[in-house]
């Protein structure tokens, strides 16, 4: 009985190192920034739980996406070039949105940023209270995340999928509208 009860401790904590070994996430594992894993009326999300686009094999791609595309258009193409390929002044947001963590992508976007040293002079306005950017923020970040996983072809997406009453009552609430 004394060989059992010392070797019961042991045994239990062999196993919690064994079960902690296998549940732990490997710090080097890139994350899947890119697969809908879930649907909440007509967004997508990661397993993480960050926005990402859906597209069909048919090409429809999802309203947020379809949106997205309206609104950097709008927005964001002055700086950063046509469908995120980024210019001589701004760089590249489509693979902002790849490479960058989405909350880092939302504060960037909100606050602003300023680079500037010898090496660079890069300086990001805050869009934070803009209504056309901040009520779509999602949108523009899931298209740029399309365009720079090469999902979604240069040029307005041919099929949409319908925006939904969930979508619809999230902008007009965004935008002050009843």
């Amino acid at each position: 009985m004394t060989r059992l009860t010392t070797a019961v401790p042991m045994i239990l904590a062999v196993l919690t190192l064994m079960a902690g070994a296998a549940g732990a996430e490997d710090p080097q594992a890139p994350k899947d920034n890119i697969t809908a894993v879930r649907d909440e009326n007509g967004r997508y999300y990661t397993a993480d739980d960050v926005p990402t686009f859906k597209i069909a094999n048919d090409g429809t791609v999802d309203w947020l996406t379809y949106s997205g595309f309206r609104r950097y258009h709008s927005e964001c193409h002055v700086c950063h070039g046509p469908e995120g390929e980024g210019s001589s002044y701004a760089p590249a947001l489509k693979n902002s949105a790849i490479n960058m963590d989405y909350y880092a992508f939302i504060d960037v976007v909100t606050n602003g940023r300023k680079k500037v040293n010898a090496a660079e002079n890069s300086v990001m306005p805050a869009f934070g209270e803009n209504v056309n950017v901040m009520c779509y923020l999602d949108d523009i970040y899931v298209y740029l995340k399309a365009r720079g996983a090469d999902a979604l072809p240069r040029g307005r997406p041919a099929k949409k999928e319908p925006k939904t009453d969930a979508i619809r009552d999230a902008e007009n609430s965004c935008l002050g509208h009843n």
